[in-house]
Formats: structure tokens, sequence, C-alpha cells
């Protein structure tokens, strides 16, 4: 992303800000702002990562008065102590419009009706979908997770036109409303899906028995929440508002800035934040700047799909593992669906590769032959063998929020 005099100056500005947290006191100690007067000044300052602001609970991220914090909203915390980031009104405000300005991106207008199925309270998602449907004027169905009997009711009797959903959660419902036959009485339009990379093959399926379009919503609970980017409607990659935040992709592994194209991990640095400002925050999510103009005529730059997380790897038998690549494999074998799960072992000193993946074929000598396709394609595409295994359409498990795809058992 370009680095214009006007960006740098408000870059000094968030970063004089955050420096009235607690947390960024200590952080950027001796670094004056004013100092920072190039890309390549900028790009010497340490990055923040979720361990470091995990240190901060719980509230020395705050760089506002206590009597500005309207709301505070949480990461999960379940592989830690969670991240605690505190809200003004204006972040409210400013976290409302972007999201408003998704549903335009989107072509969803105040005529729908927004069928929320993300959760509420302390996680961002389920509160950010609701804040900018309701600003765009549109009538908004809070409805929370689970419940899946009652989510299809609504839908039918309240004429749902546009849901939002995880990619998980939208392809339980698809696949519900398939089985019970209610797709011709189902009247949404478009799906708004976040929270979690998803591939190709499953985007089709969810497209397919939905009769949607979709758009893919990007976002985190420590930089607003989701709503800070959005697919249009030519779906090729996702928009990001770039007059609230600045965004960097590094090499994971080296912290340098990758070359134009290259997938790398992406580095957000908050621009108009008063609760919580970041710079240079990790964000653990892989992608790749897309560059030129976008078809749709939108002046915000593009980052493509995201192919998965930097912390999601996994390393077998020299090979690196990543989702989205297992994701862009099945994508192109016949006769396999979306859904999978690994499951990595250690057994008699060897690492054990168990792909499991689903077919609607239903017969043995089927199954077995699609198996050794799968497990040769596997090895030439991603470099190992794996023992593959076919199962049902239906048998692995669905989720009402985040899929977790790959289990390493080893440690």
């Amino acid at each position: 992303m370009e680095m214009t005099n006007e960006l740098l100056a408000g870059i000094r500005e968030s970063m004089a800000h955050a420096k009235k947290s607690a947390f960024y006191t200590g952080f950027f100690k001796g670094i004056n702002p004013e100092d920072i007067k190039s890309r390549g000044d900028f790009e010497k300052l340490p990055f923040t990562g979720k361990e470091e602001l995990r240190e901060a609970y719980p509230l020395g991220l705050l760089a506002a008065g206590e009597e500005q914090v309207v709301r505070i909203h949480s990461s999960s915390g379940t592989t830690g102590t969670p991240v605690i980031i505190p809200y003004t009104r204006k972040d409210v405000e400013d976290w409302a419009l972007m999201f408003k300005r998704c549903y335009e991106t989107a072509g969803v207008t105040p005529l729908d009706r927004v069928h929320i199925t993300p959760g509420y309270g302390l996680w961002t998602a389920g509160i950010g979908f609701q804040l900018g449907a309701e600003l765009l004027g549109a009538m908004t169905i809070p409805m929370g997770p689970g419940n899946t009997d009652k989510q299809i009711k609504m839908m039918e009797d309240l004429g749902s036109t546009v849901l939002c959903a995880t990619s998980s959660y939208a392809l339980l419902l698809a696949e519900e409303i398939e089985k019970r036959k209610l797709r011709d009485r189902i009247r949404l339009r478009k799906s708004l899906i976040g929270s979690e990379r998803w591939g190709e093959k499953m985007r089709k399926r969810i497209a397919a028995e939905l009769g949607v379009e979709l758009y893919d919503i990007y976002g985190l609970t420590e930089i607003y929440g989701p709503g800070i980017g959005i697919s249009c409607p030519h779906a090729c990659g996702m928009h990001l508002w770039t007059d609230y935040l600045y965004y960097e992709i590094i090499n994971p592994h080296t912290g340098a800035q990758v070359g134009p194209g290259e997938i790398g991990e992406l580095v957000i640095t908050t621009l108009c934040k008063e609760g919580a400002p970041l710079i240079r925050y990790r964000t653990r999510d892989l992608t790749r700047e897309i560059s030129g103009d976008c078809p749709c005529g939108s002046p915000f730059p593009r980052i493509d799909t995201l192919i998965g997380r930097s912390d999601d790897m996994v390393k077998v038998k020299g090979a690196m593992i990543y989702p989205g690549k297992i994701d862009e494999f099945l994508a192109g074998v016949p006769d396999v669906s979306s859904e999978y799960q690994i499951q990595i072992d250690h057994l008699n000193g060897r690492d054990i590769l168990n792909l499991l993946f689903e077919t609607p074929l239903n017969g043995a000598e089927e199954r077995k032959n699609l198996e050794k396709i799968v497990e040769e394609a596997f090895k030439e595409r991603i470099g190992i063998t794996p023992k593959p295994k076919a199962v049902g359409m239906g048998e692995l498990p669905r989720s009402e929020k985040k899929s977790t795809r790959i289990f390493d058992n080893r440690y």
C-alpha cells in the first residue's frame, strides 16, 4: 500500500494517541512519533501481536479517558488470556459506517431483511452486523447462533433476504434447507460470510444450495471487528477501508515486506481508533495484495481471499500444510465435497496424516478408487502421502461457529 505524506501524518497522530495507553507508553518507550518521517522509519517500528496485547489485560490498551468508553469487546481467550478492546462512541460510530459501506458494496438495500446468526456479547460479530444493517436502514433480525429449527422458521416466516454467518454455519443451514425441501420457501438472495477462511468448493455449494450471491467480509476483534473490508460483486478480492486503516503484507518468518502479489501475513495499523489504537498489529491472516483497478470502480485497494493463518500452518515430513492449500487441492478433485478433516498422529517414530473427506459416492469400490486418486493427487500437490478415507455426505461434524479442520495429535 502506498504511503503518502498525508498518510504518514495520520500514522504519527495515531502513534501519539496510542502512547496515551499504559501498553504503548512502555512498548514505544524512547520512540517519538515525530521522528517517523518516511516509510522506512515506520517499518523499523516493532510489530505488536496477540501475545503482547494479552500482557495489557485488562485495560492496558485504553488510550482514551475512561468516561469516553461506551463498550468493551474481547477476543475469545480460548487459547490464553483474552484481549480486551475498549470502544469510544466514535469507534462504535466509525465501525457502523464501515459496516454500512460493506452492505452497500454487496448491494444490500433498506428494503432487505438481514438475518444475523453470528454470536453476540463480548464477541464483535453479531452486534457489528446489526449496527451496519440498522444504519443502512434495513430490517434487522438478530437471531444469534444456534437453534437451527428456529433459524429456518424465522427465515421462512419473516422472508429474510440476506444471511450473515460463518461459512460453517451457512453450509449447515444450506444442507438443512435442502434436506427439508424448503428452498422454494426461502427468499435469501445474498449472504455475507465472515470469521473463517473457506474454499472455493464450499463457496459453490453454499451459493448453489441457498441460491445466493456470496460476499467475503473481513475483520477481527482487535481492529473493530468484522466490517473493515468486503468483496464486491466481481468477487476478485476484498476491498479494505484504507481511510480507517493502513495495511502491510510481510513475510511471517522474517518480518520483511513481501513483493507485489506475493503471499504473506497481513499487518494493520489503525488511523482513527480512539479507545485502543494499534500500530503494526500482526493479524496472522495470510493473503496477498491485488494490484490494479477493480472492475467495480471502487477506489479502495484489494487483498485476496484469505488462504489461512500463519499460526495454522503445520509441518509434516518436511511439508508445510496450510488449510487454504487443502481447500485448493480438493476443489480440483471430482466427487469430493468441500468438507474434510485432517488428523496428524505420530506412531512408531513416523508422522501419519489421515485425510477424511466427504463424497456423494456410495459404492465401496467407487470410494476405494476415489481414495487412490486423492492419495496420488495429494502427494503430487502437497508433497507427502496421506492415508485417505472417504465418508458419506454429512458424516463429518458441522459447526454453528468456526470449523476446526486440522487436528495435530503429535504433541
